[in-house]
């Protein structure tokens, strides 16, 4: 089977002086994450390969240059899950994980449990061997003074001109036909300490089922949970519905009922790409059939 991969870096209104960023962005996460497929590795470290590489990129609200919650601190998200065995790995407000998606995958795989939050997602990675880092080498000084702009006066994206938004995600089928899909976040700005949007909640801002297909979202969390917009996608795909048609019905429905913006990429069962956003933009890349690289916007 030919192998399969599609990345996003957020779907929002990217500005024009951002845009070569995010495209660099997700050209860089396919090329780690094609590396490891086009040699017959498997869609998991292709999954967390691409994941690390856009949490490590500071153009994306994920691990390192991560959004500020009301508190002053960050507060990370990410989940991986498994498409044959219908497991899901998620950790959700952790402050001192470098890359959350890696954790992520350390439950998946050595967890009995599903998700684990806070300090209890902590503690589990220093049992796994994780070292944690120091919170302030996750704050950038652009969101520090975003988030004093938004504490002298109210909330505003025009604080956040080149950087409102940007979870991060990845869906990848290796050469024996495994489905993964992963999606990591630093969440909303100013949110509320504690707050857990869609992306670490199966079925939310990620779903992988083998028999259908696999989905990463990403968007206004509230809305993407009030349709479980993932598991949404992947039952229009076990519908019959073409990936492309799959993912703009998914969008539509997110308008129309959870009355909120975002996007979503997936792969279907035989690892065929769909994209799809009502925002003005969004950050994606996907490998062609004939293994060009395809990136937006």
């Amino acid at each position: 089977m030919k192998p399969s991969l599609i990345v996003h870096g957020g779907a929002w209104n990217i500005p024009d002086v951002a845009l070569e960023d995010c495209r660099n962005g997700c050209r860089h996460a396919l090329d780690v994450g094609w590396a490891i497929l086009s040699k017959g590795g498997a869609a998991l470290d292709a999954v967390e390969a691409a994941i690390v590489l856009l949490e490590d990129d500071p153009t994306f609200d994920a691990g390192i240059g991560s959004h500020l919650n009301l508190d002053g601190k960050i507060e990370l998200d990410a989940i991986v899950m498994d498409g044959a065995t219908l497991k899901a790995g998620a950790v959700a407000a952790v402050e001192r994980i470098r890359n959350p998606i890696r954790l992520a995958r350390s439950v998946l795989e050595s967890s009995e449990h599903m998700m684990l939050v806070g300090a209890g997602a902590e503690q589990f990675a220093r049992e796994q061997g994780f070292t944690l880092c120091d919170p302030e080498q996750l704050v950038l000084d652009r969101e520090r003074m975003a988030w004093q702009r938004c504490r002298e006066d109210q909330h505003a994206v025009e604080f956040h001109v080149d950087h409102a938004m940007g979870t991060v995600g990845a869906v990848a089928m290796d050469s024996h036909g495994n489905l993964f899909a992963g999606t990591s976040t630093g969440g909303t700005c100013c949110k509320h300490a504690g707050r857990v949007g869609d992306s670490p909640l199966i079925g939310c801002g990620c779903y992988a089922d083998a028999e259908a297909g696999g989905v990463s979202c990403t968007g206004l969390g509230e809305a993407i949970m009030r349709i479980v917009m993932a598991k949404t996608a992947v039952e229009f795909l076990r519908a019959g519905k073409s990936p492309q048609a799959a993912a703009e019905a998914s969008t539509r429905l997110l308008l129309a009922r959870g009355r909120g913006t975002g996007g979503l990429i997936l792969l279907d069962k035989d690892g065929a790409p769909g994209f799809a956003f009502n925002t003005a933009r969004m950050a994606f890349g996907y490998v062609a059939p004939d293994g060009s690289f395809i990136v937006a916007p």
